[in-house]
């Protein structure tokens, strides 16, 4: 699995640099032909042409510009938009608060019908506790000194849960069984969290498997991440947020959505790991 820039990120950019490489040559023009009429340096045009430095908005105007096809400059910066959003640095994400950061999501969870989602390290927003979700953001919040919006990030993501009682979604939620002993909160907020899972599981459009701790598993933790509906995979890494559309790395995480779903337990031996955690000692 991918641990910092998705190879779906660098082909987006490389698709942009062909295409800005094809005006160039349907102009008529070389490298160096584009960067006189730009203004530019040689080695500046070469690393935009080879995909190794992204150009700016300012850079695609005057690429068409110089190519005489100003008209197809707004399609290529919408490209670029789409590239850069692909890799996004959590401080990025979430310079302007926690709530925006959670609001942001709502309409990619409106329009899936299908979620599948793998957590290594936490209980899975979707289906945390209100006290859980306030721990956890808070935590984030002290740790990436971030303003101070914990109240309403937490109301966002609460309301954003109501998609699990809404229309016709199904929901296949896979954790380690690690995140049920996690002390996230303290004694009394993990119990809540966790009697709240063996409700959550029980509705009728939701899956809920536990991967037990086992020292002979076929198949190692993954990083966390989300499967939604075949178009779209979103991975949290330590360092950022990725966004996986490429269809060929899309099924890998689908096929590896698969392979720990064989490893996890569901219905009464799930209830009965959740409840060992929930007995276990605070």
């Amino acid at each position: 699995m991918a641990v910092s820039a998705s190879s779906s990120a660098q082909q987006a950019r490389q698709a942009l640099a062909k295409r800005l490489v094809d005006l160039c040559r349907d102009a008529g023009l070389t490298g160096l032909d584009l960067a006189e009429r730009c203004g530019w340096s040689r080695s500046k045009s070469s690393r935009i042409m080879n995909g190794k430095t992204p150009p700016s908005a300012d850079d695609i105007r005057a690429w068409c510009q110089a190519c005489g096809a100003e008209g197809q400059a707004e399609d290529l910066i919408a490209s670029l938009r789409t590239a850069e959003g692909m890799w996004v640095n959590w401080r990025r994400m979430e310079r302007a608060g926690l709530k925006q950061a959670q609001e942001a999501r709502l309409p990619l969870y409106q329009r899936t019908r299908r979620f599948r989602s793998y957590s290594s390290w936490l209980v899975p927003g979707m289906i945390q506790t209100q006290p859980y979700t306030t721990a956890a953001l808070k935590a984030i919040q002290r740790r990436r000194g971030l303003v101070d919006d914990v109240a309403d990030a937490v109301a966002a993501r609460m309301e954003r849960q109501r998609v699990l009682y809404e229309g016709d979604r199904r929901f296949a939620f896979l954790v380690e069984e690690s995140v049920l002993r996690a002390g996230i909160g303290g004694a009394e907020v993990m119990s809540g969290q966790l009697g709240h899972l063996i409700s959550i599981a029980s509705l009728p459009n939701v899956s809920l498997g536990v991967v037990p701790m086992r020292p002979d598993r076929e198949r190692w933790p993954a990083e966390g991440f989300w499967i939604y509906d075949t178009a779209q995979v979103n991975v949290e890494l330590i360092s950022g947020y990725l966004t996986i559309t490429q269809p060929s790395e899309v099924t890998m995480y689908a096929e590896t959505f698969a392979e720990l779903a064989a490893l996890a337990v569901y219905g009464a031996p799930a209830r009965a790991l959740i409840t060992s955690a929930l007995d276990a000692p605070g």
